[in-house]
């Protein structure tokens, strides 16, 4: 029997009885337009909408808005997952607050970057010499906001995903994670190998998340997925790393492609590096940038988005869980092409992430 016009469903097993996954998406409803609250919902997105030490083009902080809005147009059916949309993935409120407290350090580390690269002119440096002390007391501020948020969601045996914002984003998670398992691995798909040590002088850098994810002891392993983009001093750590490092570059990827081996089993080399838990971290310029022209640095190359949805595929195939995920850098762009692209992407590693933790079933 269907709910009264003018009365709501209370209970998730009645707004599953009265949802219709087959509709149109409903702008007014929650992320992909299902009708869960955080409470019901087996799956729970964090906005982080952070951007700070972003180093060339704005707007990731915008992030979270444009995949929101953009995700009703998705339509919901998984043809490997049995009724994936009932499990339920909802995304918390977009913090003002801390969209606000970005938009301002952004500014001010701006201006000090600029002040760098013109050899820190003693005129400035009264007003400025702070900057990167004031953005790594509100970087550790955010990181214990995140972290406590995503304990109270495990707590209640929610999967959890991060959803930003740049790529330093997600290292609160990290922490929490680290709280609850011994110890996992990193499955890291980027263009950047994000190993910087304080990145101009920012402690926590998007080009720093990886380095300050290995300080955490509970990392066993990070592997690294169409890599196209670093300095020498990373390509370096991860060959001294005893093999807690491993880079499967891009141009070697796709050389071992081009030779004849299938993308099957250069995944099947990805999983084996990993060990049982993983966490994903997915910075969406790891995909061709026609994808994602609108992220923050975008790099020629990359993987298709098929590609990508395949390895995570695999990655749970394999039997290994997926403890936790993000996806970042996600900027808005001058189109909704960006937003819904990183909707779909989103929705696909939810979905994946749940069957990993037996939330939903293949």
């Amino acid at each position: 029997m269907s709910t009264p016009q003018n009365q709501q469903p209370n209970s998730k097993a009645e707004k599953i009885a009265n949802f219709d996954p087959n509709g149109v998406g409903d702008i007014n409803a929650g992320l992909f337009g299902l009708p869960f609250t955080v409470d019901e919902a087996e799956v729970v997105v964090i906005p982080v909408p952070w951007e700070v030490t972003v180093s060339y083009s704005a707007g990731t902080a915008n992030g979270p808005q444009a995949i929101l809005d953009a995700s009703p147009q998705i339509d919901l059916f998984e043809p490997a997952i049995k009724d994936a949309w009932k499990a339920g993935i909802a995304m918390e409120e977009i913090s003002e607050e801390w969209h606000a407290v970005s938009d301002q350090l952004r500014e001010k580390a701006e201006k000090y970057i600029t002040w760098l690269e013109e050899g820190q002119p003693e005129a400035d440096a009264g007003d400025l010499e702070s900057v990167p002390e004031e953005v790594t007391a509100k970087g550790e501020e955010l990181l214990q906001w995140l972290k406590q948020k995503a304990l109270g969601y495990m707590d209640q045996g929610k999967a959890v995903c991060v959803l930003g914002g740049d790529h330093s984003t997600p290292l609160g998670m990290i922490h929490a994670l680290a709280e609850r398992h011994d110890e996992f691995g990193i499955l890291q798909l980027d263009a950047h190998a994000d190993l910087r040590v304080a990145y101009e002088g920012f402690k926590y850098s998007h080009a720093s998340i990886m380095y300050n994810a290995l300080q955490v002891p509970q990392v066993k392993k990070l592997v690294q997925v169409g890599i196209r983009d670093l300095c020498q001093a990373e390509a370096e750590m991860a060959e001294q790393s005893n093999g807690r490092i491993t880079i499967f570059y891009d141009a070697i990827l796709k050389e071992n492609l081009y030779a004849g081996d299938s993308w099957k089993k250069e995944c099947k080399k990805i999983i084996a590096q990993l060990p049982q838990k993983v966490y994903l971290s997915f910075d969406i310029d790891a995909l061709d940038p026609k994808l994602c022209p609108g992220t923050g640095t975008p790099v020629p190359g990359g993987l298709e988005f098929e590609e990508a949805v395949y390895l995570i595929k695999q990655l749970v195939k394999s039997g290994r869980e997926i403890i936790g995920c993000d996806l970042n850098e996600v900027g808005p762009g001058e189109t909704e092409w960006n937003g819904n692209v990183g909707a779909r992407l989103l929705y696909k590693i939810c979905n994946w992430m749940a069957v990993s933790q037996g939330k939903l079933e293949v």
